[in-house]
């Protein structure tokens, strides 16, 4: 699996980043985190608010920082 944050970097970005790396661990998924923070990829995908995370492109969340453990729920209903 993919995990890709995108945003641009901010404090935000880097945080969601963060927690899936940790959500990774704690649901012992086998998962790769890509940061995607070119402006045009991140209009391609649909999203308007960052930060978002998607999963093997499919976005599951945006504008929001989301907890290790929402990240390890979303995990868990892959």
């Amino acid at each position: 699996m993919t995990i890709q944050i995108l945003g641009m970097g901010c404090p935000s970005c880097r945080k969601l980043e963060a927690n899936a790396r940790e959500a990774i661990t704690a649901a012992g998924v086998d998962a790769e985190i890509v940061k995607i923070d070119d402006a045009d990829a991140i209009a391609d995908m649909g999203v308007m608010l960052t930060p978002a995370i998607a999963f093997d492109g499919t976005v599951k969340k945006m504008g929001k920082v989301l907890t290790v453990d929402e990240i390890v729920e979303l995990l868990r209903t892959e």
